[in-house]
C-alpha cells in the first residue's frame, strides 16, 4: 500500500530512465548510482592503501587496527538512525544524503593534515559519519522508485554503478602511488578533489519529489514513532539475522593483509587486491540482485556469507601461494558483497511503511554496523594473541556456526516477497 501510493509521486517528478539494459530502472537510481561511483573512486582510493599506511608506515598494531577497522565499520553506527529519523521527518532524503557526502568529503582533505595513528582515527571517525548519515537515506530513495517485486534488480544495479567506483578506485590510488614521490599525500589530495564532484553531481542530478501537501482541513499525521518498527517481525528476524552473521565477517582489509603476508606482496601493489573484488562484485550485482527476487533474499544473503566463509577457508587450506589462490579468495569475496550488501537492504524495503523507510533501513544498517565492529574488535585481537591464522581460523569456525543457526531457525521476512 504504501509503496502503490508513494511510487507514483516519486516517478512523477524523477527524470527520465535510462535506455537498454536499465531501462527499467528510475532516473533515481540511475543518478544515485553515478553519485556513488564517483564518491567510490574517493573513498576507495583512501581505503586502498590505509592497513599498509597504517601498520607499515605509522607502526599501528594489528589489535588497534582492528579497533579502527571496527570504527571504520560501525562505531558511527548510531547516527544512521539519528540520520533516517531526520530524513523521516523533514522528507529532505536528497538533503541529509548530501550533508553526509559533503562531510566525507571535508575528510578526505583532513587527511593531509594528520600524522598519527589516532589522528587518521580521529579524521576517518568523522568520515564514517558522513557515510552514517547519507546511506539510509540514499538507499531510502531507492527503494521509494521502485515496487517490491523489482527492489532487488534497483538495489543491483545501483550497487553495480557503486562498485565501479570501488573497481577504479584502487586503480586510481596504485596509479598515484607508482608516479608520485610522495605517495600518500598525493592519494589523500586527488581522493578529495573527487569527492566534491561527487557532491556537485548530487546537488544538480539526483531529484526528489516533493512531500505531498495536506490539505486544509486535514494536516499532516505526525511521523509515527521508531518503536513502531519494532512490531514487524520481519524487520526483526533481519536484524537478528544481520548482526549474528557480522559478528563473524571478517573485513576485507584483513583479508587482504593476509594475503598480501602469503604472496609477500609489494607495498605498491597493494592496492590492487580490492581490484579483484570490486571486478567480481561489478559483475555479479545485478544478476544476483534479479535472482534474489525470484529465488528469495534470505537464500541469497545466507549463500553470501557462505561464499565468505569459502574465502576464509581457501586462505587456511595448504594451497601454494600464487595466482589460483588470489583468484579464488577475490572472487569469493566479490561474490559475498554482490549477494549480501543491496540484497539486504532489498529484503527490507518491502517490510516498510513509506513513511519510515529511512529509519527501518538505519535500523537495519545499525544493526549490523554494530555487529561487525564488535567482529573487527575480537578478530584484531585475536591475531594479536593468537596469530593471523588463529585468528582466521576462529572467526571462520563462528561463521559456520552461525551460518547453521540462522538457516535452522529459519522463519519468514527475508524471502521472495522481502
Amino acid at each position: 500500500m504504501y509503496l502503490s501510493t508513494s511510487r507514483a509521486a516519486d516517478i512523477a517528478g524523477d527524470t527520465p530512465a535510462p535506455k537498454g539494459p536499465l531501462r527499467a530502472v528510475p532516473g533515481t537510481v540511475f543518478a544515485l548510482g553515478l553519485v556513488s561511483l564517483v564518491t567510490d573512486v574517493s573513498a576507495e582510493m583512501v581505503t586502498a592503501v590505509l592497513p599498509l599506511y597504517l601498520m607499515a608506515g605509522l607502526g599501528m598494531s594489528p589489535l588497534a587496527f582492528g579497533a579502527l577497522d571496527g570504527l571504520h565499520q560501525g562505531a558511527t553506527a548510531l547516527l544512521r538512525l539519528a540520520g533516517g529519523r531526520i530524513a523521516d521527518r523533514t522528507h529532505r532524503r536528497k538533503l541529509v544524503a548530501g550533508t553526509g557526502y559533503a562531510l566525507s568529503a571535508v575528510c578526505k582533505a583532513a587527511l593531509l593534515a594528520v600524522t598519527t595513528p589516532w589522528s587518521v582515527a580521529a579524521v576517518l571517525a568523522a568520515d564514517r559519519t558522513g557515510k552514517g548519515l547519507r546511506t539510509a537515506p540514499r538507499d531510502a530513495l531507492i527503494s521509494l522508485s521502485v515496487p517490491p517485486e523489482e527492489q532487488g534488480r534497483a538495489f543491483g544495479v545501483h550497487r553495480a554503478l557503486d562498485t565501479a567506483g570501488a573497481l577504479l578506485g584502487p586503480l586510481a590510488a596504485f596509479g598515484v602511488l607508482w608516479v608520485a614521490v610522495d605517495g600518500y599525500e598525493a592519494v589523500f589530495t586527488v581522493s578529495c578533489c573527487i569527492a566534491v564532484l561527487g557532491v556537485v553531481m548530487l546537488a544538480l542530478f539526483v531529484r526528489e519529489a516533493p512531500a505531498p501537501v495536506p490539505a486544509s482541513a486535514a494536516p499532516r499525521a505526525p511521523l509515527p514513532p521508531v518503536r513502531t518498527l519494532l512490531r514487524l517481525p520481519g524487520l526483526r528476524r533481519l536484524c537478528l539475522t544481520a548482526a549474528v552473521l557480522g559478528l563473524f565477517t571478517v573485513g576485507d582489509a584483513f583479508l587482504y593483509l593476509l594475503l598480501q603476508r602469503r604472496l609477500d606482496l609489494s607495498a605498491a601493489y597493494f592496492p590492487l587486491l580490492p581490484v579483484g573484488t570490486a571486478a567480481v562484485f561489478l559483475l555479479a550485482a545485478l544478476p544476483v540482485g534479479r535472482l534474489a527476487d525470484r529465488l528469495g533474499r534470505r537464500r541469497v544473503f545466507l549463500g553470501g556469507h557462505a561464499l565468505l566463509l569459502g574465502a576464509c577457508l581457501l586462505l587456511l587450506a595448504p594451497v601454494p601461494a600464487g595466482a589460483p589462490l588470489v583468484a579464488g579468495v577475490l572472487a569469493l569475496l566479490g561474490l559475498f558483497y554482490a549477494a549480501t550488501d543491496g540484497v539486504l537492504m532489498a529484503a527490507a524495503g518491502p517490510l516498510l511503511p513509506a513513511e519510515l523507510r529511512t529509519t527501518g533501513l538505519a535500523a537495519l544498517q545499525t544493526a549490523q554496523a554494530l555487529a561487525r565492529f564488535a567482529g573487527s574488535l575480537l578478530f584484531g585481537a585475536a591475531w594479536t594473541l593468537w596469530g593471523p591464522g588463529q585468528a582466521l581460523g576462529l572467526a571462520a569456525g563462528g561463521l559456520l556456526l552461525s551460518l547453521a543457526a540462522v538457516a535452522v531457525s529459519g522463519g519468514r521476512g527475508t524471502g521472495r516477497s522481502s
